[in-house]
């Protein structure tokens, strides 16, 4: 390493970047193990490209284990750092298809981005990212908020504009040095106070902001007790903490649920990459990987909540001020895009359908059922390209839908049909929901989740490969690819396979649909669904991630009440017929009752409005209303004239429907 005394840690030079400066601002804390004749700085540490942080806490520097520490050096001490010339370059630029590696002060020289988030990314100084500002109106120096110090107002690697307040404009060493001193719980905006939205950019650009292990986090039951971050050995802020009363009384009830070490909340899937799971998720020293799930792994019954009361509380938002849409479903899903991208469009309005033709000379139009309008939208939403995989589905990659803005559009429509009572999605897979939830960074993809073929036997072929000569020989097959994606990695044992298939499928799976994602994700922000989703994840993925349960006659039974005088006989046909359908006696299924009444195939988790009803009329075939969910059933003289009518009108009513709509399609 170096022939400086081991307990002089003043002379001692970092492994990786070999400076012996001691400067927390720039390089991190200087940590120096003398049992294990080892020095590093921080920051170097965490942002090498080559190296995970498995152990706990406290074991090795940091959570970087010692031997993976050794195996890092030995890494770097190949690679040339593109700005010194020397060795020991252990920092990548993650651009596809750059080969530039530096030191990290070499990299901070020239200017490069080291961002303290996610996968702990850097870029060189060529793909680094940058502020973009439609338009530049400042023709005056203005101050940077903090120093005060006038500044030219043009983004820069030195100079940073607030992404909510377009007049502040900072040093990035002002900004630096305010974060460290402030901590992830007090840095924010100085103009506005934000804190969400202004670290998210920081971070994209390079600031790092540390967690405050000093700041006090209180009980999340009593909020009377409170503990620092260090004292409690708590990881992240985001972590929940209860006082030793407040845990014994939830542990006496019953309710308290221990949190599993280490499990990650997406996987009842049991296959090839089954021990995947078991490692903890990359680069995470300051958050363990199930930080961010605590509802749902540390909440007791009395915290759940059901998810119809919770889909019924963000309708309250619903004013009564009515807009209608005009809707063509041979054109469900185009005349939903104008609809709601409408400028007098009001997510909080209620929604009024009307069904119009296209081509309609007349323009005429007629009532629509607002639930079957959402039931059709979420079915084309499913079946669309921006969603890959079979039955459990993830964001597909769709260059033409990002540019017109559909992954945004799409979670708006779905967190709009949720509110407004439209139907279960039922298709997501549960790694998406995972990362909507917990954050993609707390988030480990699974075999299942690749509908890609090609890339699935690499992976497969990876994960079986039994010894490092096959493993090193697939790799060298695959080597165009694993260059392309960033996966390449120094193969040294047979064990190294398990990281290079956790990579490969990070990158395919959420690496690669990064901007998708962040676009669906604001889109299902509207009208407070996503929080919701967040704070209630449990109620949540009974709906996003799982079909509803199959009708049955006793729901159908209990589902539809009579509002006027009944024909006891026609109501006694209508028991026994839906006894038939359940039991394969009929040619139509219990979803096509419920479509031909309701326009919905099942149960939205909001229920019915109105709640759908029966009614009995002399006439010789059932009528359904699906904006008033109302089947009218017909009074006959025996029960086969019934079943027949009944299967005659809705067979033929719903294939007729479906005809039209596969028209527009094939057109």
């Amino acid at each position: 390493m170096n022939e400086s005394k081991p307990g002089d840690s003043q002379n001692l030079a970092c492994v990786f970047c070999r400076k012996h400066d001691d400067c927390p601002n720039k390089y991190g804390e200087k940590k120096t193990k003398e049992k294990w004749n080892l020095t590093v700085h921080y920051y170097c540490l965490l942002m090498s490209s080559g190296i995970w942080q498995r152990g706990k806490e406290e074991e090795g520097v940091y959570g970087f284990l010692i031997e993976d520490i050794r195996k890092e050096v030995n890494r770097a001490s190949k690679l040339k750092c593109c700005v010194c010339k020397k060795n020991g370059a252990s920092i990548g630029c993650v651009a596809p298809r750059c080969k530039r590696s530096y030191h990290f002060p070499c990299g901070l020289q020239r200017e490069c981005i080291f961002q303290f988030t996610g996968n702990f990314a850097s870029f060189c100084w060529d793909h680094r990212p940058v502020q973009i500002i439609t338009s530049n109106n400042y023709r005056e120096s203005l101050p940077c908020t903090i120093c005060l110090e006038f500044i030219e107002p043009i983004p820069s690697y030195n100079i940073l504009r607030s992404p909510c307040c377009k007049n502040a404009w900072f040093h990035r060493d002002c900004l630096q040095v305010q974060a460290i001193n402030a901590g992830v719980f007090f840095f924010r905006c100085t103009i506005c106070n934000n804190s969400d939205i202004f670290q998210k950019e920081m971070l994209r650009m390079g600031i790092h902001i540390p967690e405050n292990k000093w700041e006090i986090k209180r009980c999340q039951c009593c909020g009377s007790s409170g503990t620092h971050l260090a004292c409690s050995s708590l990881r992240s802020w985001e972590q929940n903490w209860e006082c030793l009363e407040c845990r014994g009384i939830i542990y006496n009830s019953g309710e308290f649920q221990k949190a599993k070490k280490h499990v990650l909340p997406n996987s009842n899937n049991v296959g090839i990459t089954d021990c995947l799971l078991e490692e903890s998720s990359p680069k995470l020293p300051r958050q363990s990987p199930g930080s961010q799930s605590k509802d749902l792994l540390r909440q007791g019954s009395k915290f759940r909540r059901n998810v119809s009361t919770l889909l019924i509380e963000l309708g309250f938002q619903i004013k009564k001020k009515t807009k209608r849409l005009y809707i063509n479903k041979a054109n469900i899903w185009n005349s939903a895009l104008d609809a709601f991208r409408n400028r007098n469009f009001n997510p909080s309005y209620a929604i009024e359908v009307a069904y119009v033709i296209e081509n309609d000379n007349f323009g005429s139009e007629h009532p629509g059922s607002k639930q079957e309008f959402l039931s059709l939208l979420m079915q084309h939403l499913e079946n669309s390209s921006l969603f890959e995989g079979s039955l459990s589905k993830n964001l597909s990659l769709n260059s033409q839908a990002l540019k017109e803005n559909l992954y945004y559009e799409a979670g708006k429509m779905l967190a709009i049909s949720l509110v407004h009572g439209g139907p279960s999605p039922g298709f997501f897979s549960k790694t998406l929901f995972n990362c909507l939830v917990y954050g993609p960074e707390n988030t480990q993809p699974i075999l299942d989740d690749v509908s890609d073929f090609d890339v699935a036997q690499i992976i497969i072929r990876i994960n079986t490969a039994t010894t490092v000569a096959d493993l090193k020989s697939i790799i060298n097959e695959c080597y165009n690819y694993l260059e392309l994606i960033g996966c390449l990695r120094l193969i040294t044992t047979l064990s190294d396979k398990y990281m290079l298939v956790k990579d490969i499928l990070g990158y395919h799976v959420i690496q690669r649909v990064h901007t998708p994602f962040e676009s669906f994700k604001q889109g299902l922000k509207t009208l407070g669904v996503l929080e919701k989703i967040q704070a209630y994840p449990e109620a949540f993925c009974s709906i996003l991630c799982h079909k509803p349960e199959s009708l049955s006659a006793k729901i159908l039974s209990e589902l539809f009440t009579v509002h006027t005088l009944p024909d006891v006989k026609a109501l006694g046909f209508w028991n026994s017929y839906l006894q038939a359908v359940e039991d394969g006696k009929s040619t139509t299924t219990m979803e096509d009752i419920l479509i031909f009444a309701t326009g919905c195939s099942s149960i939205p988790p909001a229920g019915f409005k109105p709640t759908p009803s029966i009614e009995c009329l002399h006439v010789d075939f059932p009528v359904g209303n699906k904006c008033n969910n109302c089947l009218a059933i017909p009074i006959t003289n025996t029960y086969k004239e019934f079943q027949e009518n009944m299967d005659f009108t809705i067979r033929n009513t719903l294939r007729l429907e479906k005809e039209e709509s596969s028209h527009y399609i094939g057109h």
